[in-house]
């Protein structure tokens, strides 16, 4: 269990950790609150991006500087996965999305989230947002996946298209 909780948001009684569901879960011992704090992971959107048969990687500010990813970001409250998806790829790229095709949901622990990872087609001229350092544009049959996180989706992308042993 990924949650520090000690006190209860609603009421401030303490606490207690109860099997619910089958898991363990911090639970308000007071017997009129009801709180469960169920813990479950972050829903976030990622883009396989490719403008002019390119793949676009992004490396974000934080990231060290050879390290470059899928385009990122949480689902928003109200918005489909797909309307997120081409949500992040016009503010973090400006680009434009013509195309959406799920590869995937994928778990993530690391970071308690579940990947729910798209194919976006997409058009225009690149402009980077505050978040992104730089990018790389990847040729589809340079494209490598990584060992964790969108990594394996983009290894079932390539596995679909007949680029990667299955």
């Amino acid at each position: 269990m990924s949650s520090d909780y000690k006190f209860c948001p609603r009421c401030a009684a303490p606490l207690t950790t109860l099997e619910l569901g089958g898991l363990p879960r911090r639970a308000c011992r007071a017997d009129d609150c009801g709180f469960v704090h169920w813990d479950n992971p972050a829903p976030v959107v990622a883009a396989l991006v490719e403008r002019d048969g390119m793949i676009i990687l992004a490396r974000n500010h934080a990231w060290p500087e050879k390290q470059f990813g899928l385009i990122t970001g949480f689902l928003e409250r109200d918005e489909s996965p797909e309307q997120a998806v081409a949500r992040e790829v016009k503010e973090e790229l400006n680009l434009d999305t013509q195309a959406v095709a799920l590869i995937g949901v994928y778990p993530f622990p690391r970071k308690h989230e579940v990947l729910i990872v798209f194919h976006v087609q997409a058009s225009g001229e690149i402009r980077l947002n505050e978040e992104l350092a730089e990018v790389r544009l990847i040729e589809t049959d340079q494209l490598r996946p990584w060992e964790s996180g969108t990594g394996l989706a983009v290894a079932d992308w390539l596995k679909a298209r007949g680029m990667l042993a299955r």
